[in-house]
């Protein structure tokens, strides 16, 4: 069963587009559920998130935890930003069920990526990051059935 807040953030999702020009876009992926989010960053010269949007293509978990991630990094310095995890993400929205946990785990992965777009076009490093896996499962075990 999903929390109000998660129902609230899938009807009625937060900054959902995208950014032209964006200071930095992040794209993750979930290639056993099939989700795909992606996050655009605008931060200023004094670096601070001014703007952020997300597209997200998954089940409502995904687009609820890419709403709540946008409202928690928007207006925050980088360094705020860095400490978004998908704990945050989930306590936010008053929990997740167990088998949607990705999902916030997903939306941490995306606001990384994004960042790291944005170093990477800057030519700057970011204290504690590390370049992102485009699927949230790079480097597991495959599971055998």
């Amino acid at each position: 069963m999903y929390s109000e807040k998660v129902m609230d953030h899938f009807q009625h999702p937060r900054n959902m587009g995208e950014i032209e020009n964006a200071s930095g876009v992040g794209t993750v992926g979930n290639a056993k559920c099939g989700d795909i989010m992606r996050i655009f960053l605008d931060i200023d010269d004094n670096g601070i998130i001014r703007d952020v949007k997300f597209k997200t293509f998954g089940c409502g978990a995904a687009v609820a935890t890419s709403s709540m991630a946008t409202e928690l990094v928007k207006g925050k310095s980088i360094q705020e930003a860095m400490e978004v995890t998908n704990k945050a993400v989930m306590e936010a929205l008053d929990g997740l069920p167990p088998v949607k946990i990705h999902c916030s785990l997903l939306a941490e992965e995306a606001i990384h990526a994004a960042l790291w777009d944005y170093a990477t076009k800057h030519n700057i490093q970011i204290e504690g990051l590390k370049k992102p896996k485009s699927d949230i499962h790079e480097g597991e075990e495959e599971e055998e059935y």
